[in-house]
This record gives C-alpha cells, sequence and structure tokens, in this order.
C-alpha cells in the first residue's frame, strides 16, 4: 500500500475519486461508507441493501453529504451519480448492472448473495472487493476463474484477519523465509454449542450493539475457521490436525506454542494455519524459521531471540475501516492485494450442535443447528462432507448426533441455488471432469440469472 495515499491525493486534485458500488450495509458496510468520507479520492455512489431505510442510514451514519435518491434500473443510477446524487437501491442488480461504478464491494456476508452479485459484476465488467469470505472458501476459486477470463479483478478485502494474515505471510515468504504457521487471536472463549437464543450469548450481543447470530458465529469458531480457511486458500497453508489446535496463548509465547513438537510446540508439520485463544487477539501472526546463521545472529541485534522460531505479530486488524485500500489498489494500480489459489486447499463443512432429525431445516452459520470445522479440502472431499456455504437452507433427510459432521448424504439441499451451481462446477473442474469452454459457458449462463 505504500505510495497509495499520494495516488488517492491525485484522483482527489482531478475530480474523479474512485467509485465503489456497495452491496450490503450492515454493520461492516456502514464502517466503509464512514471510511470514505474520511479519505481523499475515492467514495461510495450506491448502496444496495434489502432494507431501504438501512442504505439510506448508512449514508447518515457515515456523514456523506450529497442528496441521496432511490433507483429502480441500472440506468437510473447511471443518471444520478452522474449528476452529483447518491443513490440506494433494494436490488444488488442495479449495482451490478450500472456503469458509473469502478469497483463492486459485496459486504453481505451471504453465500448465495455473494455469488450472485460476483458473477454480474464480472460479467459487466466491473472488478471486485470480497467482504464476504463465506463466499470466498465456498467458491472463490471458481469465483477468480471467471474474473480473470472476463479481464477483471478479484480480491479478498484488506483489513480482516485473512488479509492481515496475507500481509505478514508475503512479507515473509519475500524475504525466504521459512513460514511454520500463520494465524489470527480469537477473542471470544471457544463455546461450540453456543446458540443466539442462549440467554448470556443474546445479553452480550445487546451490550456490544450486534445481532446474537453475528456474535455467536464467532463464539462457536465458525467465523475462525472461515477466516483460516481463506488464508489457507490463497498461500497453500493447511489445517495441522481437522479444527486446528487453538490453543490458549500470549502474543509473547506464540513462537513457542506454533513450534514443532519435538521442539516443545504443538506442531506436526511446518506451514500451518491455526489461531490462538487469549491474549493475541486482535492481532494476527506468522511463525517463521531460517537456517542462515549470519541472519540468525542479526535477528538477535534485531531483538527477535535467539530462534530457531521468530513471530512476526501485527498487533490489529482494522477489519471494514482498512477495506476502502483494497478498492484503490483495483481501481488505481490494478492489483488484487489477496486472491485464492486455483484450487480449495482447505474446507469448512457443518457439524451438528445438537441432535438433528429429519425434518430440520439449517440455519444460516451462527445459527442454533451447525458450527463450522476446517480440514483439508482432500479430507472433506473424501467423507462428502456439506461445505458451509451451501448448509443455509438445507433440509436434514436423516438423524445427525450432535458434533458429527454433517454430509451431503444427510441433507436435501436447497435449489435453485446460484453458489450450489458453482460449487459443482468448481468440483468438476479441480477434478478434470470438465473442459474450459464448457465450464465458461456454464458460468456465463448462471451470470445471466
Amino acid at each position: 500500500m505504500i505510495g497509495l495515499n499520494e495516488e488517492l491525493k491525485e484522483r482527489q486534485r482531478e475530480g474523479r475519486p474512485v467509485r465503489i458500488g456497495l452491496v450490503g450495509a450492515g454493520n461492516m458496510g456502514t464502517d466503509v461508507v464512514a471510511q470514505v468520507r474520511m479519505m481523499q479520492g475515492i467514495t461510495v455512489v450506491i448502496v444496495a441493501d434489502i432494507d431501504l431505510k438501512r442504505a439510506r442510514d448508512s449514508y447518515r451514519i457515515g456523514m456523506l453529504a450529497g442528496e441521496v435518491v432511490e433507483a429502480k434500473t441500472a440506468a437510473e443510477a447511471d443518471e444520478a451519480v452522474a449528476s452529483g446524487k447518491r443513490v440506494v437501491t433494494d436490488d444488488y442488480r442495479v449495482v451490478t448492472d450500472m456503469e458509473n461504478i469502478d469497483v463492486l464491494l459485496e459486504a453481505t456476508g451471504v453465500p448465495e448473495i455473494g455469488a450472485r452479485a460476483a458473477l454480474r459484476a464480472a460479467r459487466n465488467g466491473h472488478d471486485l472487493a470480497m467482504m464476504n469470505v463465506e463466499t470466498d472458501i465456498t467458491v472463490g476459486p471458481i469465483l477468480h476463474w471467471y474474473a480473470r477470463k472476463k479481464g477483471i479483478l478479484y480480491a479478498l478485502a484488506a483489513g480482516d484477519e485473512p488479509a492481515a494474515c496475507k500481509e505478514l505471510y508475503d512479507f515473509a515468504d519475500a524475504l525466504g523465509f521459512t513460514i511454520v504457521a500463520a494465524g489470527k487471536g480469537k477473542n471470544n472463549p471457544l463455546d461450540r454449542h453456543a446458540k443466539p437464543t442462549d440467554e448470556k450469548w443474546a445479553a452480550e450481543a445487546a451490550r456490544r450493539g450486534v445481532s446474537p447470530t453475528m456474535l455467536v458465529e464467532f463464539v462457536d469458531g465458525s467465523k475462525t475457521m472461515v477466516e483460516m480457511a481463506a488464508v489457507s486458500n490463497a498461500t497453500g497453508l493447511v489445517p495441522d490436525c481437522r479444527g486446528m489446535h487453538g490453543p490458549t496463548t500470549s502474543r509473547e509465547e506464540l513462537h513457542k506454542v506454533f513450534a514443532l513438537r519435538e521442539h516443545g510446540g504443538i506442531l506436526s508439520r511446518v506451514g500451518v494455519v491455526d489461531y490462538g485463544i487469549g491474549r493475541v487477539h486482535p492481532g494476527v501472526f506468522v511463525i517463521v524459521k531460517t537456517d542462515h546463521p549470519r541472519l540468525r545472529e542479526a535477528l538477535v541485534l534485531r531483538d527477535m531471540g535467539h530462534g530457531p522460531y521468530y513471530q512476526l505479530f501485527r498487533p490489529y486488524h482494522l477489519c471494514s475501516i482498512e477495506v476502502p485500500l483494497t478498492c484503490a489498489l483495483l481501481a488505481i494500480r490494478r492489483k488484487s492485494n489477496m486472491v485464492p489459489l486455483d484450487r480449495l486447499v482447505s474446507e469448512v463443512f457443518a457439524v451438528a450442535k445438537r441432535d438433528l432429525q429429519a425434518g430440520d431445516v439449517l440455519e444460516g452459520i451462527g445459527g442454533s443447528t451447525y458450527y463450522g470445522m476446517i480440514d483439508r479440502y482432500e479430507a472433506a472431499r473424501g467423507e462428502r462432507l456439506l461445505p458451509i456455504g451451501l448448509a443455509k437452507g438445507a433440509r436434514i433427510i436423516r438423524p445427525v448426533k450432535m458434533d458429527a459432521p454433517i454430509a451431503y448424504d444427510d441433507v436435501q439441499l436447497q435449489e435453485p441455488s446460484t453458489v450450489l451451481s458453482l460449487r459443482r462446477l468448481q468440483d468438476q473442474w479441480v477434478e478434470g471432469r470438465i473442459g474450459e469452454n464448457e465450464l465458461l459457458n456454464s458460468i456465463e449462463s448462471l451470470a445471466l440469472d
């Protein structure tokens, strides 16, 4: 991001700020609107949300000046933006189909909407900044592939733990360190069976000013699994064990804990993703090694310790506050700060929170029916485990015991579903069961829906 501030100031002087089209005006989306108010050379010109009042409120809370009008069509939105107005809409397709935006920012957190909006935006030539990590860990490789075919850019947005981790990973990788582990801190004690209806978590959610569902997806570990899967899928690092280790630790002990077992740590191998509970949050870390004797001496002089493990620690991640930097990077430098590899490395699958009976319908992430668990893609695929991004709306067709993984064979999936169709195409592509032309034609047909 070095020098991006000056490039944004230049866009401001030229009177052509980077124009963001925002889909999703929840807490995170509203933060983005507020943040661009404080920046030069970048702004939000349209906000889409199923709740029009929430879309309008995002401008008010964000203190973005200008007349706000509603648009029902892309043409109406383009005309309003061209005349200097700000726009709200309750249809994400207005944003994906209009011309007067530079970057589409997806911030709903809903895999189905994320997949639809990403496809349609790419087909219409808009660069994609994804805050929707749930979509990325489900169909990110195929969305990135399609974006390249359409000549546009795809990026996971800066600020949240995945991109903050990737920043440290790239730094370490560029310097030639051996990367032992990459991870994040988790601030809540892990309670895999937490439910939004629990009095304890409902009260805590009210205190924090968030929905109980949003809080529970962090408490039950699902969000941590999702975030570290995104890191895995962008770097090739893998979980050392199903669910990762997740030890209680502190910043000072990270390089001792995330070390190989023969060196007193918990890891069976190098090159892993993991997380720590305790005095690590809100930071992210990468643990590295080097065998070069001169560099180990130099690291002692830099107060990094005597090794053989060293920690790189970023003591903060600013979530949505940093997101506009990704939008600027895409529009100005034509660069992505983080993209998935061409295949999934890790999968996050659904595990029953309680005994599930035939007829039960699975809720979204953070609900009362399942939590997420990470493992290598090949392992989850071999057991036909249900990806968390496909779980919402699925109907249980045979009993699943509490804490048992939910398999494809245990559910009837909700169809039609764009994210499910994309996932099937992605699996076929990775396994070599579909050619490039057929794949592109199939995605194009989905993008038209």
